[in-house]
């Protein structure tokens, strides 16, 4: 098994990543870390456990973006294998033989689990409930699910290496979204992939809103790339937060001369939004904490709708339809 790891600017938790992984049961590992020019000390971090353990190989990506990361590792991947791991994370010891244990079965074109995340800030801490909950994340089971079952996306997944490098790697063209990307054009191709709720990954969520609400947006302008590149890939949810964002400035703007009017708008999406925080929020031990939940949900939905719309508009401008 191949196990890649991008990072950049990963000092404070790429050495906990590494010590999960060279914990695990399955031994058989080749860890290759793709630095992407950090500017702190993460590659005398990695530099330290590659001393400590020979499995661990170090590769620079001058390019600096996720996709070119992960297809420098597969180029460099010896492993029958392979599996995505972010430098923000840590897994169980028995991570990767359950990941290999599935895959060996040969039914399915990628395994992945639950992405859990985790806060070490009374904002991060809201963060992460919220990522917990449909309401803010939809349809991405991988954030909620508690049973096996087939999905169109997987985070973090393992995939035979082969079969990855069939299909080209991933989308270097994309800043955002390449991983969904790259399991569509997988089950496009006949693959099946299953979600193992087995496989649990801690994440490191963002820690303030600020950083939420800039990733989300990233995540929207993303969206867009992709849905042109697969328009068959869009679902409902995927519209829901673009259309949102238009419908709250409308409410918004309607308070000075239709009071009654902007607040009957406004009372299904903030209804839902309450009561979403208050089950979110039960699991938080601080006030402060469970004070930030609504705003959490905030930044995401409208980064999110913010970022497709800004960057259809921006293609717009330039004249690109297709």
């Amino acid at each position: 098994m191949s196990v890649i790891v991008p990072a950049r600017d990963e000092e404070r938790s790429i050495g906990a990543t590494l010590e999960a992984l060279r914990r695990q049961a399955y031994r058989n590992l080749q860890i290759v870390v793709v630095d992407g020019g950090s500017a702190d000390s993460t590659v005398a971090v990695v530099q330290q456990h590659m001393a400590e353990d020979e499995r661990i190989e170090l590769v620079h990506n001058p390019r600096q973006t996720i996709p070119t990361a992960l297809n420098l590792a597969l180029a460099a991947a010896r492993g029958r294998w392979l599996v995505r791991m972010d430098a923000h994370s840590t897994v169980g010891p028995e991570y990767v033989g359950t990941a290999v244990a599935r895959l060996r079965e040969e039914r399915w074109g990628g395994v992945g689990g639950r992405k859990d995340g985790t806060g070490s800030t009374f904002a991060g801490r809201a963060i992460a409930a919220a990522l917990g909950s449909r309401f803010g994340v939809g349809g991405s089971v991988y954030h909620h699910g508690v049973a096996e079952q087939e999905v169109d996306h997987i985070p973090f997944g393992a995939y035979p290496t082969e079969l990855v490098r069939s299909l080209g790697g991933w989308d270097e063209s994309l800043v955002a979204n390449e991983d969904f990307e790259f399991d569509h054009r997988l089950r496009s191709r006949g693959g099946r992939l299953l979600f193992d709720p087995r496989l649990r990954i801690t994440w490191q969520s963002k820690q303030s809103l600020r950083e939420l609400f800039q990733q989300y947006r990233r995540y929207g302008r993303g969206k867009v790339d992709v849905a042109r590149l697969h328009p068959h890939s869009l679902r409902l949810r995927h519209l829901l937060p673009p259309l949102l964002v238009p419908y709250l400035a409308a409410a918004a703007g309607a308070v000075p001369i239709r009071p009654r009017v902007a607040g009957a708008m406004l009372a299904p999406y903030a209804a839902a939004l309450a009561i979403a925080s208050v089950r979110s929020a039960r699991g938080l031990d601080d006030a402060r904490a469970r004070g930030l939940v609504p705003a959490a949900f905030l930044a995401m939905h409208v980064g999110w709708g913010l970022g497709v719309w800004s960057r259809t508009l921006e293609l717009v401008r330039r004249g690109v339809t297709r």
